[in-house]
C-alpha cells in the first residue's frame, strides 16, 4: 500500500511540474490577435488581424509533410539558411491542402494516411512588413493573409487524420446551425510541441465563413 502511496504522490508531483512547465511555455509564445465573435465551448467564431505568413509546400502523406514543412520553415525562422536575425516562434503551426493540384477524392480517409500536396505555414510577428522580413530561400513564400473571419473547433490529443476528420465534420455542421457559409477549406492547426503530452495538447480545425 505504500509503494503506490508514494508513486500516487510521485505522479502528482510530476504532473503539476509538467503543467506548470507547460504554462510558460505557452505564455512565451505568440499567436495571431483575432475578435471573439461568439464563444461556445469547444466552437468559436473570430476575426484575424491582417498577417504575414510564411509557407512551404511538400507532396506525400498528412503527418510527414507537416514534419517536413515544420523543419524548411524552422531554418528559416532560425536564420539557418541565410544571413541575418533569427525571427521568433509563433503558434499555431498551420497546415491545408494545397490548392496547387485539384483533388477528386476526399483527402483523408478512414486509415489512410492522408496522402497528398500539403501547405505548412508559420505565421510571422506582427511587428513585421513584407519589407521588413528576411528574404526567403526560393522553395519558401511570403503571404499576407487579409482580415477574415474563422470558424475553429478547439481539441487535444494527437491530431490524427481521423481526429482531424472526425472535428471538421463537427465543425460543418456547427457552421450550418449558425447559418454561416464557408468561404474556403479547412485549416489544420498545431500548437504545442511534440514533447506536449497529448492530453495537453491544443489542436483546432478552422474553416474560413462569409
Amino acid at each position: 500500500m505504500r509503494f503506490w502511496k508514494v508513486a500516487a504522490i510521485g505522479a502528482a508531483v510530476a504532473t503539476a511540474g509538467a503543467a506548470a512547465v507547460y504554462a510558460q511555455y505557452r505564455s512565451s509564445v505568440d499567436e495571431p490577435e483575432f475578435t471573439l465573435l461568439m464563444d461556445e465551448g469547444e466552437f468559436q467564431l473570430r476575426r484575424y488581424q491582417p498577417m504575414i505568413v510564411a509557407e512551404v509546400t511538400h507532396t506525400g502523406a498528412r503527418r510527414k509533410s507537416l514534419e517536413a514543412g515544420f523543419k524548411r520553415l524552422a531554418a528559416y525562422i532560425f536564420a539557418e539558411d541565410r544571413p541575418g536575425e533569427k525571427i521568433a516562434m509563433t503558434s499555431p503551426v498551420m497546415q491545408d491542402q494545397s490548392e496547387k493540384i485539384a483533388m477528386t477524392a476526399p483527402v483523408m480517409q478512414d486509415g489512410g494516411d492522408g496522402t497528398g500536396t500539403w501547405r505548412t505555414r508559420f505565421v510571422m510577428p506582427a511587428e513585421y512588413t513584407m519589407e521588413t522580413l528576411p528574404t526567403p530561400p526560393q522553395d519558401i513564400a511570403l503571404e499576407e493573409v487579409p482580415e477574415r473571419k474563422i470558424a475553429a473547433i478547439r481539441f487535444s490529443g494527437r491530431g490524427t487524420n481521423d481526429d482531424l476528420r472526425e472535428q471538421e465534420a463537427a465543425l460543418r455542421r456547427w457552421i450550418a446551425s449558425k447559418g454561416l457559409v464557408p468561404s474556403g477549406e479547412a485549416e489544420y492547426a498545431f500548437y504545442d510541441a511534440p514533447m506536449v503530452p497529448p492530453p495537453m495538447r491544443r489542436n483546432e480545425v478552422m474553416i474560413p465563413v462569409g
